[in-house]
């Protein structure tokens, strides 16, 4: 664990550049405690030294002013932490400092970890994302025109008449992925440190998948176990069976996981639920009830992973009850279809934007919408005179 106050010192610029990433972390002192927890004091200053572009060791010594085998093993030790994502290509080791979401917050998670509070750490985070009265990480997590994430449908629901579109399929993205992992649920086991449990009784471990580079790096750091194709597919109808919703990013081009998320414990749905309805982006679909065949019977809204059906009072007494669905909210996952007992759920088609290509393109839209872009393009205009010249 870390093993410095909340300095201004230390803290305050790692702050400053974690919130040059798209998705920052709005300050507070237990952000501050967080990270003092998280970081020691070597670490956060090597941290706050990062571009926002990947880096080699000599841009790094560079940035920092250490000699280069010490930062070599500052670098491996942040990486096995969570706190650096490592990556190998072209004969050289290029780093990237992790955001906090997604990114180090969940990596504290995904694992059983011996090296901190983590009791003291889930109360802190449950606090930090959840207890703001003026919900500042909300807005900052869910409230950008561009969401991070998406969902993705259940593939058996879509009409017939309707092609899935490759990127929005959760089989086809695994298939496509190269390599894939499965690991340990931060939502579910930050929820055990809280004392609570899944209302689903979905798994803490072997639940969420990782895919390619991603997949890769958290093998390698210990947060994931290899897995083939075929157990991951395994792996998506078990949570179909539960009734979860896939989560991905927010891209068609190589996503880096999908996770499958409740209402109960999920951070993303949560968010939804607590009042950011376009925190997640939507699938192509939208839930449609019939309203000949359905009871009112309640077992959807049971179900549905952000609260997008509820009950349509009679008002008269000749008439029945019957659910109805709020087309704001419904992520168009299809979770909530398999519990109807008359069969009177479908989705169906509706119109909305592609997502953005790759994850470069994903960061870049968010940045614009939120007026943090220039320093990303100097830092890239940076890195790429310096790869011409071979200074890196």
């Amino acid at each position: 664990m870390g093993h410095h106050g909340q300095t201004k010192s230390s803290i305050v610029p790692l702050i400053d550049r974690l919130n040059k990433y798209p998705i920052g972390l709005p300050d507070s002192d237990k952000l501050r405690r967080i990270l003092a927890i998280l970081f020691t004091e070597e670490e956060a200053f090597v941290a706050s030294r990062f571009p926002l572009t990947e880096a080699t060791l000599k841009e790094l010594c560079r940035a920092t002013g250490w000699e280069a085998e010490r930062l070599e093993n500052q670098l491996e030790q942040m990486a096995d932490k969570g706190l650096v994502f490592d990556s190998r290509y072209g004969g050289k080791t290029y780093y990237l400092l992790m955001p906090g979401l997604i990114g180090f917050f969940e990596f504290s998670f995904m694992k059983q970890r011996q090296d901190l509070p983590v009791a003291e750490l889930a109360q802190l985070m449950e606090e930090y994302l959840f207890a703001d009265p003026n919900q500042r990480m909300g807005r900052e997590f869910f409230a950008s025109k561009t969401p991070l994430t998406r969902s993705l449908p259940y593939e058996e629901h879509i009409p017939v008449s309707s092609q899935v579109a490759t990127y929005e399929s959760a089989c086809e993205i695994v298939k496509n992925a190269g390599y894939g992992a499965i690991g340990m649920c931060y939502c579910r086991h930050k929820k055990e440190h809280l004392g609570k449990s899944c209302d689903k009784n979905a798994p803490t471990s072997e639940i969420c998948i990782s895919l390619g580079t991603a997949a890769k790096f958290m093998v390698r750091r210990g947060f994931a176990e290899q897995r083939t194709t075929r157990e991951l597919l395994d792996i998506l109808a078990q949570a179909k069976k539960l009734n979860l919703t896939h989560i991905t990013d927010n891209i068609r081009y190589k996503p880096s996981f999908i996770c499958n998320c409740c209402s109960c414990c999920c951070e993303l749905l949560g968010g939804v639920i607590q009042g950011f309805p376009h925190g997640v982006a939507k699938t192509s679909y939208t839930l449609e009830i019939d309203g000949t065949s359905c009871v009112g019977c309640g077992l959807c809204k049971k179900t549905c992973n952000v609260v997008a059906l509820s009950l349509d009072e009679a008002k008269n007494s000749g008439e029945k009850k019957q659910m109805k669905v709020d087309p704001d909210h419904c992520l168009g996952c299809g979770a909530c279809i398999s519990v109807c007992p008359t069969g009177s759920l479908s989705l169906v088609k509706v119109e909305r934007s592609h997502p953005p290509e790759k994850k470069k393109d994903l960061f870049k839209q968010i940045l614009k919408e939120k007026g943090r872009l220039t320093p990303f393009i100097i830092d890239s205009c940076k890195t790429a005179v310096r790869k011409k010249l071979g200074m890196r």
